[in-house]
């Protein structure tokens, strides 16, 4: 982390110390007017200037935070509390609830909090019984709680109170606060009558489908339960033409649907709604357009199927078998039908081979569609290799011949046949990471029928696929509209690479989206990187010596290891944290090991990216295991007053804070900044270890 993002933590951390959060001590004495606390101010306001019996009052708690800190919505997400309120109340009052508005996405590394910036009012309402008479005065107080984070988070409360007289009538709206109401006064409210809301079920989540009569462009779903959404997973938005619809990937914990999703969708101009609907089954084709019929379906797979021809992924492939129809002599004309054939063929067993692993998967309760591969890091390496490969051939890096993509000058002899056959075979492949106009609708629909509809409709799609070849060859006639061979066929070659590399690229950032947060991705996605290095490298040994066998095995070789570089993962090498306490500590500074405590919370968001990304890297966890630390986990979550106690011993006021004892009872412990790295905890660990050495 930048040296200066360490010092802003630091700075903050030697500021909350002044909050001696010994009993987070109360603010306020309960009078009327803003009290200022760490971080923030805190009030509470009333709409208006008097009650009057048996009416309501709109009050609310009133929050102006500093520039980048936050405090936090009902469900916090990743981390955090939200603020809570305790009334005293006067005799013949009572309050409701407190509401919350809608928040904002509030991300911090990998993870998501859902909260508010800058300022933000709770509404409460309050109830003035009509027997209280006119001209009292009532005196309120509350007790509140808040949590206010940035980088370090810190816990609040604070004793506040407000003043109102009753009145016979309504009086007007209190001028000071009627600005602050308008603005942040605006809560998620029900669905109108003529909307409706649906939740399906996808392949790796929900879809929640909001119609509301008008043409939304973007929207968020913030869910009242955890455990249920990955919170700081994108939210990909569909426009419809009477709403939207709204795709969540499900939590990595969720090991089975719920019955029901609740939460507030918020719409671009402030809209929010509270929604509380039935999680169905699959999310169907055009849910709310007239279904296709099966003869239809048929229709838009095989015009998909055509136009998935001139995909950047299919067409570098199509262009290849071209060049072989114009490099043909006459006499193996008489070849080309049979040779189409067998390209249609090996097209038609790739649909076929996949539309069985969909149907096996579908009997087994899965939900997968077009371009499931897509979801196995595997199958994307080894994908995104072979393309960067070809791109590097067609873009003249080396010369592969047209031997490898189609029958070229041998379409007479039996291995130019199994050219064309697994040259169907690659255009299948590659057709992967594509969807052609038309297509979405024809799969979504035979993947929500019977088996035969099923096979029928992808058999389409496959025809589709393979029509302009197959038509050019059973026509070889038709090959005198094409242009004569030239220099340009060269050129145009050359121009194919582009949309290749373009997918090769998308490919890699589909590998690294696969992978957890953190580090992991970034890293994933380098050895990716890494084995196109190593391919280049084999590219270059044909380009400097061609035909030649040796060099030609060589790059094979290399080839191999370059897809299996991204396929290396790091073995899991987490270690068990014990739980803090005072005797925990002395017992395990009395053995003479280094000891490690991490004081972190559940609500800490710096705590979770911490260990997300520095305490559970496995540099970091082989050097405790090599130095045999020991390892003490103090959990804030709920207040305790041990760890509290040793924090303040510490000079911290709040966690994050994570101490290294040297070995030795009376070595004094190296405190650690807020923000860690790795370097920092390894120079650390380092020094801990060295001291060990010298210990007697």
């Amino acid at each position: 982390m930048p040296r200066l993002r360490q010092l802003v933590f630091l700075f903050a951390a030697l500021f909350s110390i002044a909050t001696a959060l010994a009993e987070i001590p109360t603010v306020g004495a309960g009078v009327p007017g803003p009290v200022k606390a760490p971080h923030l101010s805190v009030e509470l306001v009333s709409g208006e200037l008097a009650a009057v019996p048996g009416g309501p009052i709109y009050a609310g708690l009133y929050f102006r935070l500093e520039n980048g800190w936050h405090v936090y919505w009902v469900n916090a997400g990743d981390s955090g509390e939200p603020p809570s309120i305790k009334w005293q109340l006067p005799a013949g009052v009572t309050a409701d609830a407190m509401q919350f508005p809608a928040p904002q996405r509030l991300p911090l590394g990998p993870l998501m909090d859902f909260g508010y910036e800058n300022e933000v009012l709770f509404p409460v309402t309050l109830h003035i019984a009509p027997t209280v008479p006119v001209g009292r005065q009532l005196d309120f107080t509350a007790e509140v709680s808040w949590l206010v984070c940035r980088e370090v988070c810190i816990p609040g409360r604070a004793h506040l109170g407000m003043i109102l007289g009753t009145v016979a009538k309504k009086s007007v709206d209190n001028p000071l606060t009627r600005d602050i109401f308008r603005r942040l006064a605006v809560l998620p409210t029900q669905l109108p009558p003529n909307a409706r809301v649906t939740i399906n079920t996808t392949a790796d989540g929900f879809a929640i489908t909001l119609l509301d009569g008008q043409h939304e462009k973007n929207a968020e779903f913030y869910p009242l339960d955890s455990g249920q959404i990955a919170n700081a997973a994108p939210q990909p938005v569909q426009p419809l033409l009477r709403g939207i619809r709204i795709r969540l990937k499900k939590d990595d914990t969720l090991m089975k649907n719920p019955a029901e999703l609740r939460g507030v969708i918020k719409l671009t101009d402030g809209t929010a709604y509270v929604i509380e609907a039935p999680v169905g089954g699959p999310l169907p084709v055009a849910t709310y357009a007239a279904q296709p019929t099966i003869f239809a379906a048929i229709g838009l797979a095989f015009l998909g199927g055509i136009i998935l021809n001139l995909m950047p992924c299919v067409f570098p492939v199509l262009f290849l078998k071209g060049l072989s129809l114009l490099h043909g002599s006459q006499e193996e004309h008489r070849h080309q039908r049979a040779h189409g054939l067998v390209y249609t063929l090996g097209i038609l067993v790739s649909f076929w081979a996949i539309v069985a692993v969909l149907l096996v998967l579908r009997a087994g309760g899965s939900q997968f569609g077009w371009g499931f591969q897509l979801q196995s890091p595997t199958f994307i390496a080894v994908l995104a290799s072979f393309l960067f490969f070809f791109a590097l051939s067609m873009a003249g890096f080396f010369d592969i011949g047209l031997s490898l993509t189609s029958a070229g000058g041998t379409l007479a002899q039996k291995k130019g046949y199994a050219g064309s056959f697994f040259t169907g075979v690659l255009a299948t492949v590659v057709a992967t990471p594509c969807t052609a106009p038309f297509m979405g609708a024809a799969i979504g629909f035979a993947l929500s029928q019977s088996a035969v509809v099923t096979l029928a409709i992808f058999t389409a799609l496959a025809l589709g696929l393979a029509l302009p070849y197959l038509a050019l060859t059973l026509h070889p006639a038709w090959t005198r509209l094409l242009p004569r061979p030239g220099a340009w066929m060269e050129t145009l070659k050359q121009l194919t690479s582009v949309p290749l590399f373009a997918t090769a690229i998308w490919l890699v950032w589909v590998y690294g989206r696969l992978f957890s947060g953190g580090t992991a991705g970034v890293d994933a996605t380098f050895r990716l990187l890494l084995g196109f290095l190593v391919l280049a490298i084999a590219g270059w040994l044909l380009h400097r010596w061609p035909g030649r066998f040796f060099s030609a095995a060589i790059a094979v070789l290399i080839a191999a290891l370059a897809l299996a570089i991204p396929l290396t993962h790091s073995k899991d090498t987490m270690l068990q944290w014990q739980p803090y306490s005072t005797q925990a500590l002395q017992q395990a500074r009395a053995t003479g090991r280094p000891v490690f405590v991490d004081f972190t919370a559940a609500w800490c968001l710096s705590c979770q990216v911490n260990e997300r990304l520095v305490l559970n890297s496995p540099e970091v966890q082989q050097r405790l295991r090599d130095g045999d630390v020991q390892l003490l986990r103090a959990d804030w979550t709920q207040y305790d007053a041990q760890i509290t106690q040793e924090l303040t011993a510490l000079g911290r006021s709040g966690v994050p804070t994570y101490v290294i004892f040297p070995p030795g009872v009376q070595s004094q412990p190296d405190v650690l900044p807020e923000a860690l790295t790795r370097g920092i905890v390894l120079a650390a660990l380092d020094k801990a270890l060295a001291a060990q050495q010298v210990t007697p």
